[in-house]
């Protein structure tokens, strides 16, 4: 059976910057989803299109098919009466913010006085990423699972 579209996969992986830093891997607890959905990143999804169980292959992602490129407005300053309830603002903390766009995740990458710098961007944005992948699953998925638009069990989403 080939990956396609409403097709459960699972992959092992390893997840490698381009100086061969490991950022993550699957380490034997294999990663579901649902192919098509868009629950990887496009570049990996369209890597993942077509291969079978046993496929191993290496996958270069430029960070336009990843996690986007850096966008500069995306760094701001503010005030830390922002973080009100927080006691010590730390370089490195992030935070569920509110935008017009709605939430998104920051990270406190300045502290200078009353001024903190946050950066809106994925931690991995900017950059090229390289996957060592090996298919060890494909399934059909299963109605609610396509209803909901991800996988469901081991490697996948789990509901309370």
């Amino acid at each position: 059976m080939k990956i396609e579209n409403n097709k459960v996969a699972l992959i092992e992986y390893t997840l490698t910057d381009n100086e061969g830093e490991q950022i993550d891997a699957s380490n034997g607890n294999p990663l579901a989803y649902l192919h098509g959905h868009g629950n990887l990143i496009p570049g990996l999804e369209k890597q993942l299109e077509g291969k079978t169980v046993g496929d191993k292959f290496t996958a270069k992602i430029a960070a336009a098919d990843a996690y986007g490129e850096r966008a500069d407005a995306l760094v701001q300053t503010v005030g830390k009466e922002m973080f009100q309830g927080v006691e010590e603002l730390e370089v490195g903390m992030r935070f569920e913010a509110q935008s017009e766009q709605g939430m998104h995740s920051v990270e406190v990458t300045a502290v200078e006085g009353d001024q903190v710098t946050v950066d809106g961007n994925h931690p991995l944005a900017g950059l090229e990423l390289t996957f060592d992948v090996e298919v060890t699953g494909v399934r059909e998925s299963t109605a609610e699972e396509a209803e909901h638009g991800h996988a469901h069990g081991a490697g996948g989403h789990h509901h309370d």
